[in-house]
């Protein structure tokens, strides 16, 4: 399975823009099973009121950026995890959405909200899913659910193989600490982060750490991007290695656990 991770700085509140954008990168490969992007990569992060909140949100799949990542899974033959700003009635969703194949999967609706995005946006309330793709399951999760190990670990009892990690990171310890994601988990995971900086109406600015990376289920390093240019990264990975959960010919994983003792 090929897995790929377009890396770039979106154009804020840019959607056509950066929809052409992506649509150009993705189409320039050929063969790529699955595509992982960035956090929010056609609207841009940093918002400083609501009313561009409702004016970037679309509803998934019936808005026109589902239109073009429809058309585009088709033509190019391969599914597409990227995160988007979602509108569900009165409410706001930093999610990723999954198309494959010119078929809408669903979306992911992130937990657990970073700095600011808590002033924008509703948590989601759902066990993050596990969506089929090539016959291989393929877990989501979002950004700063990485410091949270439940996340990947509900993922993985699911049965997901691969971990579709889309990211606006700028704490300095996610592209490590997937490592041990991956080790604990004994998946592959796969986080497709932004670069740039971006400061909207005087606040604070954000520096992106780029570092887009892919790691194998024995934590290593199978393929990662510089921090700070735009560039595609490529992985060939067999998935039916996250299949097996031994550490030792004695130890499994999920198994060994025992959950009944762990303190909540």
């Amino acid at each position: 399975m090929k897995l790929g991770i377009f890396q770039f700085a979106p154009i804020w509140g840019d959607k056509n823009t950066n929809l052409k954008k992506i649509e150009e990168k993705l189409s320039s490969q050929s063969n790529i099973d699955l595509w992982i992007l960035p956090e929010l990569c056609t609207t841009g992060y940093q918002f400083s009121s609501k009313d561009e909140i409702e004016e970037l949100a679309e509803i998934f799949p019936l808005g026109e950026s589902s239109k073009i990542l429809l058309k585009l899974s088709s033509d190019i033959q391969s599914a597409i995890v990227i995160g988007v700003m979602e509108r569900a009635d009165d409410s706001f969703f930093n999610s990723a959405a999954v198309f494959d194949k010119g078929e809408f999967l669903g979306v992911y609706r992130k937990v657990h909200l970073f700095y600011e995005e808590k002033k924008w946006f509703s948590p989601g309330t759902e066990t993050p899913p596990v969506f089929g793709i090539n016959e291989v399951k393929v877990g989501v999760m979002i950004c700063f659910d990485w410091i949270f190990p439940e996340m990947v670990r509900t993922l993985a009892l699911q049965g997901a193989q691969i971990i579709a990690h889309p990211a606006n990171l700028v704490l300095p310890y996610c592209q490590n600490a997937m490592i041990t994601r991956s080790i604990e988990n004994r998946v592959f995971t796969a986080t497709g982060n932004r670069i740039g900086t971006e400061m909207i109406e005087g606040k604070q600015p954000l520096t992106f750490t780029g570092k887009s990376q892919v790691t194998d289920p024995c934590g290593k390093r199978l393929g990662n991007l510089s921090e700070n240019e735009e560039d595609v990264l490529i992985v060939g990975i067999n998935p039916e290695e996250a299949l097996n959960k031994m550490i030792t010919p004695y130890n499994d994983v999920l198994r060994d656990r025992h959950p009944s003792i762990y303190q909540l």
